[in-house]
């Protein structure tokens, strides 16, 4: 059997990781209800754009991937490519990024006060450390990075 290659290795550990981060988010008593209007994925609109470490966009891609998709398409509306634009349903929303997670929108209840997930910011930092990521990236480029991979 031929050997692993230690990076395969080590994304799989660190998605493994974000994912467990992710779980921790949604257990904590932060009351919040995504109503799936989409507002937040209008960035064009709202002005944010989520930023992935390289864990989370490992997940991402992963996500994406399972979705049937081999690449994030560029929108012209500014939304979220993510976004699916027949049915305004993220492709990805299970393996969606910690932003898209915390920084709700005001119908969904707003964002995370930070003080309340600080301390899983810095362990999504500490695995995009790990896998030697440059901090947090915008989406778009984030993506790009894995995918082409």
């Amino acid at each position: 059997m031929p050997a692993k290659n230690p990076d395969t290795v080590n994304e799989q550990s660190a998605e493994r990781e974000v994912r467990g981060i992710y779980r921790e988010l949604a257990e904590r008593a932060i009351s919040r209800s995504c109503t799936f209007r989409t507002e937040c994925c209008q960035f064009r609109l709202t002005g944010k754009i989520p930023h992935l470490t390289r864990g989370e966009a490992l997940v991402a891609v992963k996500a994406l991937r399972a979705s049937g998709r081999k690449s994030a398409p560029l929108r012209s509306d500014g939304s979220c490519p993510m976004l699916d634009p027949g049915t305004s349903r993220c492709w990805i929303y299970e393996g969606r990024p910690f932003g898209c997670r915390t920084d709700f929108c005001d119908a969904a209840g707003g964002p995370y006060d930070r003080r309340d997930v600080i301390d899983l910011i810095r362990r999504l930092e500490e695995v995009d450390a790990r896998l030697q990521g440059h901090g947090p990236q915008i989406l778009t480029s984030a993506l790009a990075d894995i995918l082409t991979k």
